[in-house]
């Protein structure tokens, strides 16, 4: 197992801290989901379809707001939005305790759009601290960072609720925010990378149009994204569905750990890959794998076994869909961009729960893997489909000489199934990168799914100076910031 890739990362300046940072600011971003469940049931005393309707406010507010914020830090840069997020975290998780249930379902919408963007900010910044060729092993971990969040968030809240209170649990999260918003502020890490390395040298610096990036190879990749949160977020219900039933409830706790487990060691392994694996085959080899785990049945033993091919593609397809949105969109857009990425990863928490607990009760709880599995297979072929019906028969080109300097890394071929395709910053004239033993090509049009490392030259390397929510236990929340 190679890990020099990773200490070649972690030894770029502002990365190290940067993990760090984001590490302990989403772990309670991560408690909000069962935080908030809790109040409505036990405070309030609502049922369990109120407290789903809180945290459904809560998810369509983060939805709407991740684009918002995103285009905010483009335009007026990271800090005002700093100020303008933490400033609302602060006042909602003061207020929160002493809402009404139709007070809190308003107030959880706004609080959902104006949230801080820490998973959206920490995958932006990442891409300008960390060149191309190295941002797969970046992305696989922050997908394991965001795992060990999930991991101690949920049980911290648990503990908090039930020693102490669901007012001190709202205040401690409301707290921690505010001190994760102001540790941002203070560090300010880089969210536009100096040069941007999506564009050749020499690109023009014409003002960037939101059609220009907004284009369906990046609709491809928040579809993907979405599929994969969906995915996610039904194996989460399915295990404790079919736990409950099984009369082992006291196991849950633990098979979802596993589960995450799985999902780190995936991850780890991921980016120590010498070649990236496509995101089309991460994201069809995640939903199969998931769609026979109900056939184990009551057999929990059997269960955690069988989780281990599905849970190990977790951290890999999440990181491998941010990773692809660092290369399509360039630096000036990336925060928006990041946005929509992880509202599709949202929304896919939104849908993946409902659809799994719909096939839930009209059948059994093996039913609810079925479906979220079978629906990502699905997905995944139309994407395919979109790949072949976006590649026409390719037209003769003039021969292109590639660059002496240029180098593409083995594997970066992140979201094709087939062939590679190039990389073309939004604005700019298209990057190609040719074999040397063909000099004349024929280049096809570039799928949604198609991409490849960017060419680079000395002149145009950049200077490393200082993006569901989530992997696998990150479908246990729809509050995935």
């Amino acid at each position: 197992m190679r890990l020099d890739p990773y200490r070649h990362v972690l030894a770029l300046p502002g990365v190290r801290s940067l993990m760090v940072l984001a590490l302990l600011a989403r772990i309670p971003i991560t408690a909000i989901g069962v935080t908030m469940t809790l109040h409505v049931a036990q405070d309030l005393h609502r049922g369990w379809g109120a407290a789903g309707l809180v945290g459904a406010a809560l998810t369509v507010g983060t939805a709407i707001g991740g684009p918002l914020n995103g285009r905010f830090v483009d335009r007026k840069g990271l800090r005002p939005m700093l100020v303008v997020t933490t400033v609302c975290e602060a006042i909602f998780w003061v207020v929160a305790p002493s809402l009404s249930y139709p007070a809190l379902l308003v107030g959880a919408f706004v609080a959902g759009v104006f949230s801080l963007p820490v998973f959206s900010v920490v995958r932006q910044s990442l891409a300008a601290l960390v060149p191309a060729d190295q941002r797969r092993q970046a992305y696989a971990l922050d997908s394991m960072s965001v795992e060990l969040s999930f991991m101690a968030g949920p049980p911290l809240a648990v503990l908090l609720m039930s020693s102490l209170s669901g007012r001190v649990t709202m205040w401690s999260i409301g707290g921690c925010l505010v001190l994760a918003g102001l540790a941002l502020f203070l560090t300010d890490p880089p969210v536009h990378a100096p040069a941007d390395d999506d564009s050749p040298a020499g690109a023009t610096t014409a003002p960037l149009r939101r059609r220009d990036w907004l284009t369906p190879r990046f609709l491809a990749v928040c579809a993907a994204a979405a599929a994969t949160t969906m995915v996610l977020a039904g194996t989460d219900l399915g295990i404790v569905a079919m736990l409950r039933e099984a009369g082992k409830v006291q196991l849950i706790g633990g098979l979802l750990a596993a589960w995450g487990i799985y999902s780190l060691i995936g991850g780890f392994v991921y980016g120590a890959l010498t070649r990236a694996v496509p995101l089309v085959a991460l994201i069809g080899g995640l939903s199969l794998f998931t769609i026979p785990l109900g056939l184990v049945g009551d057999r929990w033993w059997l269960l955690t076994v069988a989780l281990l091919p599905a849970g190990a593609l977790c951290a890999p397809t999440l990181s491998a869909s941010t990773d692809l949105v660092s290369r399509l969109v360039p630096s000036s857009a990336r925060g928006e961009a990041m946005g929509w990425h992880g509202s599709s990863l949202t929304v896919g928490l939104a849908v993946g729960s409902p659809l799994a607990g719909w096939a839930i009760d009209r059948g059994s709880p093996g039913w609810g893997f079925a479906a979220v599995g079978t629906v990502g297979l699905l997905i995944t072929a139309v994407l395919l489909t979109l790949r072949h019906t976006h590649t026409p028969a390719p037209s003769p080109t003039p021969a292109t000489k590639p660059s002496p300097a240029a180098t593409t890394e083995p594997g970066t071929e992140l979201a094709t199934a087939i062939e590679p395709g190039t990389v073309t910053a939004a604005g700019t004239e298209p990057t190609t990168a040719t074999a040397a033993a063909k000099p004349s090509t024929s280049t096809p049009t570039p799928s949604p799914l198609t991409t490849t490392a960017p060419t680079t030259t000395p002149a145009a390397a950049p200077t490393a100076t200082v993006a569901p929510t989530t992997a696998a236990s990150a479908a246990s929340t729809a509050a995935s910031h």
